[in-house]
């Protein structure tokens, strides 16, 4: 089996919301007009997908049910990437307990409640 592409879908009530706010985060662009689904394209390519769930239940973590997944992104400058992640709408879960570490994370929520990791080191 030979694969050609791969990418994450993320189901949500909010098509717009959940894909722009992506898209936004990633530095890339919204694709698609399709009643039920966009992309998120980073330079050039498919990296995420979006599709319509209106009866999505968000997640409750970390105090409600498992996850059943979550992204981690690694970036260079935790503090930068912390404030353009809230400043496109991401939610801080679970702040690192040491910023000034050689490496760590933070926990965030995307609009829709799916958690990801802004990760360094």
């Amino acid at each position: 089996m030979q694969i050609r592409r791969q990418i994450v879908v993320f189901d949500t009530p909010d098509l717009e919301r959940e894909s722009s706010f992506w898209a936004a985060l990633m530095g890339g662009e919204v694709r698609g007009d399709e009643d039920d689904w966009r992309s998120v394209y980073v330079d050039g390519e498919p990296r995420l997908g979006f599709q319509l769930a209106p009866n999505h239940e968000r997640p409750d973590w970390p105090d409600g049910a498992q996850q059943q997944l979550h992204l981690d992104l690694y970036v260079d400058d935790i503090r930068e990437a912390h404030e353009h992640a809230v400043g496109v709408g991401a939610t801080l879960l679970r702040p690192a307990d040491d910023v000034d570490a050689a490496g760590g994370f933070q926990v965030y929520e995307d609009p829709s409640g799916h958690p990801f990791c802004l990760c360094w080191g």
